[in-house]
């Protein structure tokens, strides 16, 4: 097997097994007891906090750990719509988003708040003037991911945040994707909010974090004991926030590193395709991008028909959460990619475990089920 769908997850690192380990043996205590047992898992928390908060380069008591990137979203997007609801119901985003972030945008919609959903260009990216533009008196936020899920384009997100807080609006980014690829100090992007899912990290599934700015308090997505600072009631989970803190540690020590290695194997790979597929299109930006994303279409050929005939490769035409949908991808459609050429999409991610042989492997494979696909076409 070969996976090239590091965007829709990875694998748990054995680094962030190891640290989990204890925490559903012995160290099973609750956070919130006052007893040894629950001080042991309490620090234990503290410092996988820590390590988030020195990955975001914020301070720790600005981290929530949630149950990952969509609760993240959904805490942001329903919590600052209620919670300013007098002084607006305005909300800006773009057509791009991860339903998790649409959906919920949606939501409030059918609840009578006012969303605009801002276009991008035929690379994905959103023009900043037109974040600026849609701006109104009664506008409580503005949401853009930091780094699109299925081409791995790269919104411009300091520029946005800076204008965001010209005009006194509140900013968030979903930065599932982004977070432990390239960086995403919050700072440096000039938001408010930043959501963080641990399973696009090297964490499980079931684990995220929510950024949120100090001095920021919004309505609580849910309700119930005063847990991580009243900001979301339930007992923590103390083995999951474990490992999403290793997580971040490995990210930290190894981003840079790996990306340059990711981004020179993504490259390789797309040129072994370019040499022998005539007509391929890269879709999303070639150089603001994620270095481990490859979106390509071939020519003349169904994206999920192709990957069906390779089931030794593990890859997707999109996003996993509708992955093989006979629909062309909204993200796809919102940069006016023509459907003919967007039903030919794959998405090939790459992630720490992929090698050279790997790559050069998984390129012949493609090339050969593309030209077994274009034989068949022919009759």
């Amino acid at each position: 097997m070969i996976y090239l769908d590091h965007n829709a997850t990875t694998s748990v690192a054995p680094e962030v097994a190891e640290a989990m380990r204890p925490y559903w043996g012995k160290k099973y205590g609750n956070p919130s007891s006052a007893y040894t047992l629950g001080r042991v898992a309490k620090q234990a928390l503290e410092e996988a906090r820590v390590q988030v908060a020195d990955l975001l380069g914020c301070q720790p008591g600005e981290i929530v750990f949630t149950s990952g990137g969509t609760e993240s979203n959904n805490m942001v997007i329903k919590g600052v719509a209620y919670s300013l609801a007098e002084k607006g119901r305005h909300v800006i985003t773009t057509a791009i988003e991860h339903p998790a972030v649409t959906n919920p945008c949606l939501f409030l919609l059918y609840q009578g708040y006012d969303v605009t959903f801002l276009p991008v260009d035929s690379t994905g990216l959103v023009d900043p003037s037109a974040v600026k533009k849609a701006i109104r008196p009664t506008t409580v936020l503005i949401s853009v991911m930091h780094a699109n899920n299925e081409t791995g384009t790269i919104q411009p997100i300091s520029e946005i945040g800076a204008l965001a807080q010209e005009a006194g609006v509140l900013f968030h980014t979903d930065a599932a994707q982004s977070v432990g690829k390239i960086p995403a100090g919050v700072s440096d992007l000039q938001v408010d909010f930043l959501s963080v899912a641990g399973h696009k990290m090297y964490a499980p599934k079931g684990v995220g974090a929510l950024f949120i700015k100090n001095g920021l308090r919004i309505e609580p997505f849910l309700h119930g004991a005063d847990q991580e600072c009243g900001r979301r009631a339930g007992t923590e989970n103390v083995m999951f926030a474990v490992a999403l803190g290793r997580a971040s540690l490995l990210a930290r020590e190894r981003m840079l590193a790996e990306a340059e290695r990711i981004s020179s194997l993504r490259d390789r790979l797309h040129s072994l395709l370019a040499e022998d597929i005539p007509g391929l299109v890269l879709n999303g930006h070639s150089e603001a991008r994620l270095p481990n994303t490859l979106n390509v279409s071939l020519p003349g050929v169904d994206g999920g028909t192709l990957l069906d005939t390779i089931p030794e490769i593990c890859a997707s035409t999109g996003a996993a959460c509708h992955d093989r949908s006979v629909q062309l991808s909204h993200v796809l459609a919102a940069m006016q990619v023509p459907e003919k050429t967007g039903r030919g999409a794959i998405r090939l991610t790459l992630g720490r475990e992929n090698t050279e042989t790997q790559i050069d492997k998984a390129a012949k494979m493609i090339i050969a089920a593309y030209n077994q696909c274009q034989f068949m076409a022919k009759g």
